[in-house]
């Protein structure tokens, strides 16, 4: 029986893993339109968050089945129960990198020379996804922490270009429409970088049991 488990909860691995790799690619999608104008590739990234939401739902009906059906024991009630709330973290991170490839699409925006820290923050957002669903599968406590200290460089280059497009504003070296389409997708990469910081928060409660919510309230 255990044997069973084991092997379906491999299967649970190996499906965020796919999960993971779909965030992956429509953020690295979504920024590449967004560095190169390409409106291809902005409009690839809108269909892989159709991917995710479905990769969401069969996600959901492996946790449901290994609760139902192997009554499992604490810690690996743990983890089942992480991977249900990591799962929802993702689905947003599909949902924003979409957004992004939205604004791209309708403005025909391109990142120009003096906003390309967006391009930083996606490389940014992608390294903590990616590390966030490999700390989950590893089970690797250290990973998990270092993401979520990862977030503040997120943050620091949010407020980098937020100034630099204020700057830019003043100096009428940039139109305001623009400026504010640049801004609301830093936005999102941000909000990104939040979510991978909550899957890393839910990998820590799977290891130790603790939230981290719960910890400092």
């Amino acid at each position: 029986m255990r044997y069973r488990f084991d092997e379906q909860l491999d299967n649970l691995n190996q499906a965020l893993i796919q999960m993971g790799a779909l965030c992956e690619e429509a953020i690295e999608n979504s920024s590449k339109a967004l560095m190169t104008g390409n409106l291809d590739l902005a409009k690839t990234a809108i269909l892989v968050d159709e991917k995710i939401d479905r990769k969401e739902r069969e996600i959901e009906n492996l946790c449901l089945r290994l609760l139902l059906q192997q009554q499992p024991v604490a810690r690996d009630l743990r983890l089942i129960s992480a991977a249900l709330k990591m799962i929802t973290d993702m689905e947003r991170i599909g949902d924003q990198a979409a957004d992004i490839s939205e604004i791209i699409t309708i403005g025909k925006i391109r990142a120009e020379n003096g906003t390309l820290l967006i391009g930083e923050m996606a490389k940014a957002t992608i390294k903590m996804v990616t590390e966030s669903i490999d700390a989950f599968v590893n089970r690797d406590l250290e990973l998990a922490l270092t993401v979520i200290d990862y977030d503040d460089v997120v943050d620091d280059l949010f407020s980098k270009v937020r100034n630099e497009l204020i700057k830019r504003i003043e100096n009428k070296k940039i139109y305001g429409e623009y400026a504010i389409a640049l801004l609301m997708i830093a936005k999102y990469f941000e909000r990104i970088g939040d979510h991978a910081t909550n899957i890393a928060e839910w990998v820590e409660f799977a290891i130790t049991g603790t939230h981290r919510g719960e910890r400092d309230s």
